[in-house]
């Protein structure tokens, strides 16, 4: 196998021929992280392409070398039998490109918890994190590509104190299509259907089917755009900032979402859509959400401190939930949460909100890094560590 870079076309051609992809790798996704180097490569089978990836390189402070990073990526087989064989091509091409080293977030999943486990999680003192909970279930394809990366020689990044990797590893996603037995015992084997909304609307929990049904009858009105307008995108981004200065964390500036909005809605019309929430006209939610493939996002999410008890962001996710289903999506998805599961600690409050949606935590295998040049991965490393 080789790997060599392509037009963006040809890589654009390759992800909307898969199921689902991350958006993280996606051509246009290079425009919005325009302050990195970018490249789209091709995974190639002879003359067959059979993989994709878009890589950013980012620059050691004053030198002419690069972490290749590859965000939830690349778009590649992970079920594959031996890795190297993709892997390894890769490792070569970042080096003749510069790379001190190389950055990447495979896609394939390694443990889930379903709602009820962590919701017992979340009621005992005893439990911490979710690693405390035994998880629903094992995946037993991502533990063999784990294994094969440690024994190629990747490090597992955010586990030791290193420097921080950049996607979240666990995250919550509601799955929206089921896998039932077809005839009497399965005798006819497994179908896949979509979930309806009663179902989906039927897994949440009393309080979240509350506060839509509070939504509905206080007369909150949610509507999308693709294509905002600059007056729909200030509204947003001054809630957000709102939100931010309320919950304690750094917003990005305007012009991040207006990149974002333009890039991904000029490779795709159903790629990314602006969503708001308003009672007797005054905005109480607004989010961003994602689509690739089968594959939707809750991406960027903000809300106003006054009139919390219309339920405006009960309202706005429920209208992407549905918006999913109708677009025949496999797994909404909540992204990132942390791991803990401690009542007292500030963060939980997010995953109890999430996880009144039903869904599930989802664990990946995270990010992996493979040092190219040994000297200054670890002067990298030091750096990044003192930021």
């Amino acid at each position: 196998m080789s790997v060599r870079p392509i037009p963006e076309a040809t890589h654009l051609a390759f992800i909307a021929a898969q199921p689902s992809a991350s958006f993280l790798q996606t051509p246009a996704w290079a425009q919005v992280k325009s302050e990195w180097r970018a490249e789209s490569l091709g995974w190639f089978d002879g003359e067959e392409l059979v993989g994709a990836g878009l890589v950013l390189y980012r620059q050691l402070p004053k030198l002419r070398r690069f972490l290749a990073y590859l965000p939830e990526g690349p778009v590649i087989d992970w079920h594959a039998d031996d890795l190297a064989a993709a892997l390894t091509p890769l490792a070569v091409h970042a080096k003749k490109s510069g790379a001190f080293g190389v950055r990447m977030g495979p896609p394939v999943v390694t443990r889930r918890w379903d709602a009820a486990a962590i919701k017992g999680g979340l009621a005992d003192p005893a439990v911490r994190k979710l690693d405390d909970v035994a998880p629903t279930a094992r995946d037993a394809a991502g533990a063999r590509v784990v294994s094969q990366l440690h024994e190629l020689g990747w490090r597992p990044q955010g586990l030791d104190g290193g420097f921080a990797a950049g996607q979240p590893r666990h995250v919550f996603q509601i799955p929206l299509r089921v896998t039932e037995a077809d005839g009497p015992g399965g005798a006819g084997g497994a179908v896949t259907r979509q979930r309806t909304e009663v179902e989906v609307l039927a897994g949440m929990n009393q309080l979240w089917r509350r506060n839509i049904k509070r939504a509905d009858r206080d007369g909150v009105e949610v509507s999308q755009s693709s294509l905002a307008s600059p007056d729909d995108l200030a509204a947003f981004h001054a809630l957000y900032v709102h939100t931010a200065e309320r919950d304690h964390f750094t917003p990005r500036g305007i012009g991040y979402f207006r990149t974002m909005l333009a890039a991904l809605g000029a490779e795709s019309p159903d790629r990314i859509r602006l969503w708001q929430a308003r009672h007797e006209g005054d905005l109480v939610a607004a989010t961003i959400a994602i689509r690739v493939g089968d594959h939707a996002w809750y991406s960027y999410g903000a809300s106003s401190t006054e009139k919390r008890e219309v339920r405006g962001s009960n309202a706005i996710q429920w209208a992407m939930i549905r918006d999913a289903l109708a677009a025949g999506a496999s797994v909404y998805d909540l992204r990132g949460i942390t791991e803990t599961l401690d009542a007292d600690d500030p963060h939980a409050g997010l995953i109890q909100f999430k996880v009144g949606t039903g869904g599930e935590a989802v664990e990946y295998a995270g990010e992996w890094d493979l040092p190219l040049n040994r000297p200054l991965y670890r002067a990298f490393d030091l750096y990044m560590r003192r930021r």
